[in-house]
């Protein structure tokens, strides 16, 4: 097949989405699941802009590790509020300003002016003469912005106080002015604003909303929203969803972040794609898994360098019961009724239930499976496990190190 029959034959090819571009880092969804509380208390903070504008200048301070909607929380407050004003009739801009490009005080203060429409040649201008330049503008044509500054720790570190407090409080230089900015700041923690001077940092950490990360129910329904945005109908049941959101998920051990979590979905659809698959399979999220998180792989193909012949007949028992039934999680009986049947293979005795229950457990702490107690849907209660990385590569270090132990155990009863 020649280049141009591969491309067309690729392009042409049926394909699990529908519309790829909801699970890109950039989209902001209509609805945003488990984030009301954050949205109430903004809308709260901020309400002067819309009942009394011009009266006070607003910061508030968003908190939370990578991936727990900060910033898309910032973006469709700043949507919703812009509606509220118009509604109004006051002309309110939101503006987001990623603080990891525009990591100076000019930088930043060009953005503002970019996203003002403000074509002023600002070569040879300070910081200072382009914001009041952007001031004056904003009088003339009754503007007032929503400003937010994402990554605001780079701006810190980059910038200084010195930088930090002329934007942030602005208008204590001007106490008679309208007050028409107002600034969302966006950090992951608050061990940065440290070198900031006390007055500085008192000012920013007035109004602080926190952001925990997911918990996997909070996860599942994000994904689900965002599954059937993305893809065809049953091209991605519940089932691949859950056990994206347990890998993820705060509560299971996991990051909780969405962010991840979202893109975890997003790769599997790109594998079962290239594979031809009508729909989504674990394994797929398997492989999506080991792409984005590749130390993972790493450390459990070190990790297995440690385990013992039958700890690793029983990892190779989870393996094969994994890929046979398709399935997310297998239960330990299936495991442990497998590993009997490998053990008679190479007629070597198996270990008893006890025993193979502590290698489960081992493997486990050494974070080589995953494992949880059976809920909803299971008769009775059993351990059900997981592997979090793809099932070909891992299985064949499996092999190779049975192999080994094998060869260590017939020299040591010569």
């Amino acid at each position: 097949m020649n280049i141009n029959n591969i491309v067309e034959s690729i392009i042409n090819r049926a394909s699990v989405f529908k519309n790829r571009s909801v699970l890109d880092r950039s989209y902001v969804p209509e609805q945003l699941p488990h984030r009301d509380r954050q949205l109430a208390l903004l809308a709260e903070l901020f309400k002067p802009t819309v009942t009394s504008p011009g009266s006070i200048s607003i910061t508030a301070l968003l908190v939370g590790d990578i991936g727990v909607g900060k910033t898309v929380t910032a973006y469709v407050f700043g949507r919703e509020l812009v509606k509220v004003a118009e509604k109004k009739g006051i002309e309110l801009r939101y503006i987001h300003v990623n603080c990891h490009s525009a990591r100076t005080l000019y930088g930043v203060v060009q953005s503002i002016a970019a996203a003002l429409s403000l074509s002023i040649p600002f070569r040879g201008l300070s910081p200072r003469e382009m914001m009041l330049i952007v001031l004056n503008h904003m009088k003339k044509h009754n503007l007032h912005a929503l400003i937010t500054l994402d990554e605001f720790n780079y701006f810190v570190q980059v910038a200084g106080n010195d930088a930090v407090y002329f934007l942030i409080r602005l208008y204590d230089e001007y106490p008679e002015a309208e007050k028409r900015l107002h600034y969302i700041l966006i950090t992951r923690s608050l061990e940065v604003l440290g070198s900031l001077d006390p007055a500085t940092e008192s000012y920013i950490t007035k109004y602080i909303i926190k952001f925990d990360p997911y918990k996997t129910e909070e996860l599942f329904d994000i994904l689900k929203q965002r599954r059937d945005l993305a893809f065809y109908e049953n091209t991605v049941d519940d089932e691949i969803l859950k056990y994206i959101a347990e890998t993820e998920g705060y509560d299971k051990g996991g990051r909780g972040n969405a962010r991840a979590a979202i893109e975890i979905l997003l790769r599997a659809g790109i594998i079962a794609d290239y594979e031809g698959s009508p729909y989504i399979k674990i394994e797929h999220v398997r492989k999506a898994i080991g792409e984005i998180r590749e130390e993972l792989l790493v450390d459990i193909s070190d990790n297995l360098q440690f385990l013992q012949l039958h700890e690793l007949m029983v990892l190779k028992a989870i393996i094969r019961k994994l890929r046979s039934s398709g399935e997310g999680y297998i239960k330990i009986g299936e495991a442990e009724e497998e590993y009997s049947y490998l053990c008679n293979i190479l007629k070597i005795k198996p270990r008893k239930h006890t025993q193979v229950y502590e290698y489960i457990r081992n493997l486990k702490n050494m974070g080589i499976i995953n494992a949880k107690i059976s809920g909803k849907g299971f008769r009775g209660r059993t351990t059900l496990i997981s592997i979090p990385v793809p099932l070909d590569p891992l299985e064949k270090r499996v092999d190779e190190l049975i192999d080994k132990r094998l060869v260590e155990k017939e020299v040591n009863t010569i």
